[in-house]
């Protein structure tokens, strides 16, 4: 929403979102036309398919072009539809590991179902990928555009001594249980974790039972650009991630936030997370799953104010070199409008309420 549509809507593009606007608590902009679909949640999938199918048929009558994020999206794909792009932003395989509820016959049979339906959406369809790596997965060549993140051009509010943020999904995989005990150990110190992100079921309660010990604050889903700028003026943004196939390839985009607003990161040692805080100087890496390692990193942070300052001030300036999303804009809109043989400043579309299916 608040980047690739965002860029649609400033080259002059209608847009439908197709989306758990109810499920995720969101009200679309006026500028959209929304179309609200049930989440699928763990196994819980086949009504959430058959209205994603419903919506695309609808919403896609009379689109010029068909843009999906979800790789389970191209086996509802309506057979009548406008040419379409399948976003790529994830290795589909090694994300597998991350998905504890999926029953071990599911495990070992998905690998190979996904990688023939990534082959066959690779014949039929316009693929952009998210990261360079994700190349090799694909017997052709295919654009790249990265996730990245819109960078404020004035230098973000100093960081404090206070408070440390974590921003994005939460889940084992991603260092919850990492997180509430370094909140734990944190707590005589007066500093406080806040958690802007939705959880999976899994870790909720945990989470919940923090929030009652008055460890930390979980403020649950919030819109992305509200998310940023609650992480301004943190003492460190948390990138927890574990050492899984999935994220090894990826740069986190936490990573990159925290730097876009002057907050210092602290990250697992994931290469392309490593190698962008130690070339810019923008955080501290620690080991996988060492709290230890992360309570000391946070305290020295704490205890020097000028080396907290000198990274904060690297990494913004890193970020707004680097990762501007405006830069990469112009390139995810002149693939879409070249597949969709168009071009901007055509008429907004009319607000439109959203409308269930």
């Amino acid at each position: 929403m608040h980047r690739q549509i965002r860029a649609l809507l400033d080259a002059g593009h209608q847009v439908t979102y197709i989306a758990p606007f109810t499920h995720c608590n969101i009200t679309p902009g006026p500028e959209i036309r929304a179309i609200d679909i049930p989440r699928a949640v763990g196994l819980h999938r086949r009504r959430a398919m058959r209205a994603a199918r419903a919506a695309m048929r609808r919403g896609g009558k009379d689109a010029d072009l068909l843009l999906i994020h979800d790789i389970e999206l191209l086996m509802a794909l309506p057979r009548r539809r406008p040419p379409t792009v399948w976003d790529v932003h994830e290795d589909t395989v090694g994300a597998l590991e991350a998905k504890t509820y999926l029953p071990k016959p599911a495990r070992l049979m998905l690998p190979m179902l996904i990688r023939r339906l990534e082959a066959r959406a690779e014949r039929r369809h316009h693929l952009i990928l998210a990261e360079e790596a994700y190349q090799d997965r694909f017997a052709g060549s295919h654009p790249v555009v990265p996730n990245h993140t819109y960078v404020p051009h004035k230098p973000p509010p100093p960081s404090g001594d206070g408070r440390i943020v974590y921003v994005g999904h939460i889940s084992a995989a991603r260092g919850a249980a990492e997180m509430v005990e370094l909140a734990r150990r944190l707590k005589p110190h007066g500093i406080r974790l806040d958690l802007i992100g939705p959880a999976d079921r899994g870790v909720r309660p945990m989470l919940r039972d923090a929030q009652r010990e008055g460890l930390l604050d979980w403020f649950g889903y919030v819109p992305n650009q509200h998310a940023l700028r609650m992480t301004e003026g943190a003492l460190a943004g948390l990138s927890f991630l574990s050492d899984l196939p999935n994220y090894r390839v990826s740069m986190p985009s936490k990573v990159m936030e925290y730097m876009a607003r002057g907050v210092p990161v602290i990250t697992t040692p994931l290469p392309k997370a490593r190698t962008l805080v130690e070339e810019t100087g923008s955080g501290v890496v620690i080991p996988f799953g060492d709290v230890d390692a992360a309570m000391r990193a946070i305290l020295d942070l704490r205890d020097n104010p000028i080396r907290r300052a000198t990274m904060a001030q690297r990494g913004h300036t890193a970020a707004l070199e680097r990762f501007d999303w405006p830069v990469a804009a112009r390139d995810f809109v002149a693939h879409l409008e070249e597949w969709a043989a168009v071009r901007g400043r055509v008429s907004t579309a009319a607000a439109q309420r959203a409308v269930h299916v």
